[in-house]
């Protein structure tokens, strides 16, 4: 079937996570992303990060480059940035995830491609945006979880700050470029003419801290640590059982009373220190080990059943060998294989989202080095003599691998 996208071209000239991950997405959605990368070195994700299998391109660039093209062009070769720049006639979308003023000296910021196409969308991702003191610092997923609060909130009361481990500031810049990109898609269509989008990892992560900015506000104290705790809610965490730990989420009066019925503890609805949810917030470190006195005499697994038996939310723990072979992943497709060239079968995360009236697929695993510079190039109407002329001169890279390294 057609999918949504499939009619916008994307040019991802970005690398690592932030920028990959926003094209990824487009591209699950049908769009044509052309990885935009330079001769014989590529995406650093390629070489520099995670583990390799059997080729040269690490896990981390397979799970981030599917349903992608890549060409490699030399921007910094004259005859190569007029290449890029018929690419950029034929383009919708382009992501760029430069410090800022990188792309201005290397000629492809968005006022020298908005005057080649008034209808490109382009979108940077930075740490810090584009403006303000700070947008010339290091963006790193770890310097905007510090400098913009999350740090201070995670890990437990009185320990070292902690990071999450999952590089949300990254992984939501990316969504919410995606977000901004889609809305000037659509908007395009009144007026016709693109815009320009910057988005950062420190106003994603600071963007998302709802509940620790309302507290602020609300009342004045400064918010700290709580482990698994909730801001809001209690109890709402992780809690020991006999074997490991599970977790449960009983903040209304219904939930809370229903807890109390499984575990057996009844007097706990007329203790005042738990009369309703603010008192149990308030009295938190009093409640959880009263709940794990009780929820010692089983094992977790036993006790989640007993709990979502009776309406009262909570779950395993899992781990990621666990979370990927549980029953609701595969129900839902959240692993799936993509045949690539070189590593055979790969396993990648399933679609996160899904379209019922056009499903999406894995119709490319993650490109090999520069592997459509001539496939693309030909598309925008270059002749073979042409495209071999741009090769000699430096312009383009190779054709990339198609078989294993010798």
């Amino acid at each position: 079937m057609t999918l949504p996208l499939s009619r916008i071209r994307v040019l991802d000239v970005s690398q690592i996570m932030a920028g990959p991950y926003c094209c990824m997405l487009l591209g699950d959605m049908g769009a044509d992303v052309i990885k935009v990368e330079t001769p014989g070195v590529g995406d650093q994700t390629r070489r520099a990060m995670g583990f390799k299998l059997k080729g040269e391109d690490s896990g981390g660039f397979l799970a981030l480059n599917r349903n992608k093209r890549s060409v490699e062009i030399d921007l910094k070769n004259p005859q190569g940035l007029e290449a890029f720049y018929e690419l950029v006639r034929s383009a919708d979308v382009l992501v760029e995830n430069n410090r800022p003023g990188v792309a201005a000296r290397l000629k492809i910021d968005y006022p020298t491609l908005q005057a080649i196409n008034p209808r490109l969308v382009y979108a940077s991702i930075s740490g810090f945006g584009q403006t303000g003191p700070w947008a010339m610092r290091p963006g790193l997923d770890l310097i905007a979880q510090a400098s913009c609060g999350p740090m201070s909130v995670m890990g437990e009361p009185g320990g070292a700050p902690m990071k999450s481990s999952v590089p949300f500031a990254d992984l939501g810049a990316a969504l919410f470029a995606a977000y901004a990109i889609l809305s000037a898609v659509i908007g395009r269509g009144e007026t016709g003419q693109g815009q320009y989008i910057d988005a950062s990892l420190f106003e994603t992560a600071l963007g998302l801290s709802i509940w620790e900015s309302a507290e602020f506000w609300g009342t004045g104290r400064v918010p700290t640590p709580l482990g698994s705790a909730n801001r809001m809610s209690a109890p709402y965490q992780a809690v020991k059982a006999a074997d490991r730990h599970f977790v449960i989420g009983a903040a209304n009066p219904k939930l809370w009373a229903a807890l109390c019925q499984v575990i057996e503890r009844h007097d706990l609805l007329a203790d005042p220190r738990f009369t309703d949810n603010v008192e149990r917030i308030k009295n938190r470190a009093v409640l959880l080990p009263i709940l794990e006195a009780e929820f010692a005499r089983r094992p977790a697994a036993e006790w989640v059943d007993l709990l979502l038996a009776a309406g009262v939310p909570a779950a395993p723990i899992h781990n990621y060998e666990e979370a990927l072979a549980c029953e609701q992943s595969v129900a839902r497709d959240m692993v799936m294989e993509m045949e690539h060239p070189v590593e055979g079968k790969v396993k990648v995360l399933g679609f996160p989202v899904k379209l019922r009236g056009t499903p999406q697929q894995i119709r490319r695993a993650a490109p090999l080095l520069g592997a459509h510079t001539e496939e693309v190039f030909a598309e925008l109407g270059l002749s073979s003599e042409r495209i071999e002329q741009l090769q000699n001169a430096g312009a383009f890279g190779g054709q990339g691998q198609t078989a294993l390294p010798a």
